[in-house]
Formats: structure tokens, C-alpha cells, sequence
């Protein structure tokens, strides 16, 4: 059984936005009786990990958190959530799989809600990914829904779906709407029967260019979907990459 408890990450020692005091609000309504524990300078070694320590210095709290969440359920077991995640309703139900979580959308497996047992595997090998890892990178850094599934489909055959899927050493990868329910891109909230949490992306890892970028490229994908359909913009941009390999508009 994964126990009851909720570990989340705030390094940088600013106060809650009132996002954050919303979720962790949300969370205490309907999960009472869960343990929070919050993880930051005063409860983390930022020395003990190279990665770790190189990002807090270049201020990349978000980076910081990818490991450290690892790191958490790893050592301790319980539910990461993303500090921008809100709770709508208990993940009890989620308590008797060894480790589980969802996908932002289908070609992803993960979001801002994960949850394992002390010790498993799975995360022992997303968290041994960062052993010798420098934040600082040519290419720059990739975000843990790109690393982690790519490890997951590496290791437990994970193929593109949004469909529940059952793993190899009781992982279990759900739908986007059971643990996200917000498209990053749009901003547009997809909430079901089958929803339990709500990731609202902050976007704390993003630069102050990259939200320009991200909002320039949302009047884009609405001008097009206004035009040709709601899906337009994805299913052209699907087709670039296909043809190329990179992004439309980037």
C-alpha cells in the first residue's frame, strides 16, 4: 500500500502565490487525514546531488524539484503533487497500486501527480537518471515529462495512449483526465467523472521569454482552430514534426 502521505517542493524561500495556497488548500479538504510534507532547503541536502545543486544556483527551482520528488517517494513512498495541482477529489482509490500516475496527453506518461511504494523500482530508475547528470547542458535541459517517458518506454514498454495501461512491477499510467485535465497549451480545463486532480501549470520552470513565446503561439493555434476546426492547429503541427522533426512556430 502506498501510504498516506503528500509530498510537494518549494525551494527559493518565497511565499505561496495564491495558486499554490489554493491546491494545498484543496488537498487538506479532501484528504484530511494524509501527512504533508514539504520539501525545501531546510528539508533537502541541495549538496548531496550534482544536478540538484547546479539548478537551485542557476535559481531553476522547478529542475530542482524533478529529482527531489524522486527522491521523496523513493525514500519515504506516499503522492508527489506538483504544488500547482489541485485535488478534486481523494486518491484513495490509488493507494493499493504499487506505483502510479498520468499523462499530461498521449504521448506522455506522467504529469504533476505520481505516487509509489517506498523503494520501487520505477523510481529508482528515474531517480538513478540524475546520478553524475550537470544541469548544465549544450542543448539545454529537457523537462521530466520528456525524460521520464522515455525511460519508462525504454524500460516497461510504454507506447502512446490514453488509455489506463498496467506496467511491469504494478505501474499504472493513466489517462489525461484523471491526473491533468488542463491543456498546457490552450489552457483549456477537461474535467470528467474520472478526474482527480487538476494540474493548472504555473509554468515556475519557464523563462520570461518562453512565456512570450507560449502566448504568441496560443494566438496562432486560436486563429487557426477558428478557422479550419478545434483541432487544426495540433494535427498540423503533428504532421510538421512528422515531416521534419521539429515544432511548428518555434
Amino acid at each position: 500500500m502506498i501510504p498516506k502521505k503528500i509530498h510537494f517542493c518549494w525551494f527559493g524561500e518565497n511565499l505561496y502565490p495564491q495558486v499554490v495556497e489554493a491546491c494545498i488548500a484543496s488537498w487538506q479538504k479532501l484528504m484530511p487525514d494524509y501527512e504533508l510534507i514539504e520539501w525545501n532547503e531546510k528539508s533537502f541536502d541541495i549538496q548531496s546531488n550534482q544536478f540538484v545543486q547546479e539548478a537551485y544556483e542557476s535559481k531553476k527551482y522547478a529542475y530542482v524539484a524533478d529529482y527531489v520528488r524522486l527522491y521523496a517517494l523513493y525514500t519515504q513512498g506516499g503522492i508527489y503533487l506538483d504544488s500547482d495541482v489541485e485535488v478534486v477529489q481523494s486518491l484513495n482509490p490509488f493507494l493499493s497500486h504499487q506505483a502510479f500516475t498520468g499523462g499530461e496527453n498521449s504521448d506522455t506518461c506522467v504529469t504533476g501527480t505520481m505516487g509509489a511504494v517506498k523503494g520501487h523500482p520505477w523510481i529508482k530508475l528515474l531517480l538513478d537518471y540524475y546520478e553524475d547528470k550537470s544541469f548544465y547542458t549544450e542543448q539545454g535541459q529537457q523537462t521530466n515529462t520528456v525524460i521520464i517517458t522515455d525511460l519508462t518506454r525504454q524500460r516497461y514498454g510504454f507506447t502512446e495512449s490514453n488509455q489506463h495501461r498496467r506496467l511491469d512491477d504494478d505501474l499504472h499510467i493513466y489517462p489525461f483526465e484523471y491526473f491533468c485535465a488542463k491543456d498546457f497549451e490552450s489552457g483549456t480545463i477537461n474535467q470528467t467523472v474520472n478526474t482527480f486532480t487538476i494540474h493548472h501549470f504555473n509554468g515556475s520552470w519557464l523563462s520570461e521569454q518562453q512565456k512570450k513565446r507560449h502566448k504568441k503561439v496560443m494566438r496562432y493555434k486560436y486563429a487557426i482552430n477558428k478557422l479550419f476546426g478545434p483541432n487544426a492547429f495540433d494535427q498540423l503541427n503533428k504532421t510538421r514534426k512528422k515531416l521534419n522533426g521539429i515544432k511548428i512556430f518555434e
